[in-house]
């Protein structure tokens, strides 16, 4: 199967806990060309317990309570069956870079990643790190309340408490000085990133990062692609945010190009 780190991620999860303040977690994303074995993941540490899991392709950083490495592990080979099994029966499925047609008897974690190719305009893989982020997390929702899920740089959330995603924009002046914030909710939230200037991510584009944000990680995914796909110069910031906002079920977008930046909908930043 192919790579999933469409885009290498990085993540720095912090918990401040201050009497009478709720914790806050700090969480940044990189994509990062020259880092492939993801040895900033030491320098997680909090309040959750951190664990990374790997199965082939698929290199999770997994914060949580009550899961053990089987149970995460476990969760990702079936769904990586799922879309193995799928990949071999339509071997274009991995190739295409074009919407795939619906399949109602697909399993899930490729009905999400066909609808949000979709969604997006873009072919069903642009959705592979999200989607499988996004079903792992799922099925890990049975045995423990809260989970934060890394794949590659792209972020599946569900937590009790505040969090800011870090955003890494490579030599960009702005690169992990500012944060997304992101509410606690009791529905889960993905934020995904994507860059045509670092990381392995296939983009037409060249922007520093694309962050999008929304109920679904599978989509938040396949939208950055889209919207990275866009991003040239500093003149194409305006226009990417705007096909963003004609994504169905986008809520959030952030555009970096050097030493500007746009944002759009469900957006909020600090600095970090």
């Amino acid at each position: 199967m192919p790579r999933e780190d469409a885009s290498e991620g990085a993540g720095n999860l912090t918990h401040h806990h201050n009497p009478g303040k709720q914790a806050e977690e700090r969480l940044g994303t990189r994509d990062l060309k020259s880092i492939t074995d993801r040895s900033y993941r030491r320098r997680v540490h909090g309040h959750f317990t951190p664990m990374r899991v790997t199965v082939q392709e698929t290199d999770l950083s997994v914060y949580a309570h009550g899961l053990s490495a089987g149970d995460i592990k476990d969760a990702v080979i079936i769904q990586r069956g799922y879309l193995e099994n799928y990949i071999h029966r339509y071997p274009a499925f991995a190739r295409t870079l074009d919407p795939w047609r619906e399949d109602s008897l697909a399993p899930p974690v490729v009905q999400d990643m066909i609808r949000a190719g979709k969604l997006a305009g873009v072919g069903p893989m642009a959705a592979v790190a999200g989607a499988v982020a996004e079903r792992v997390g799922i099925d890990l929702l049975r045995k423990t309340d809260e989970i934060i899920i890394e794949n590659g740089g792209d972020i599946f959330i569900r937590t009790a408490h505040p969090l800011t995603v870090g955003v890494f924009a490579g030599n960009s002046p702005l690169s992990m000085k500012i944060g997304i914030e992101i509410d606690p909710s009791e529905k889960s939230q993905g934020v995904c990133t994507s860059s045509g200037s670092v990381g392995h991510s296939l983009s037409k584009g060249r922007a520093d990062a694309v962050c999008v944000v929304g109920p679904a990680c599978s989509l938040a995914d396949a939208a950055a692609t889209a919207i990275a796909n866009r991003v040239s110069t500093v003149r194409d910031i305006q226009p990417a945010i705007q096909l963003g906002r004609n994504i169905k079920g986008v809520e959030g977008v952030l555009v970096i190009v050097g030493s500007k930046i746009g944002m759009w909908g469900k957006i909020r930043v600090k600095p970090i």
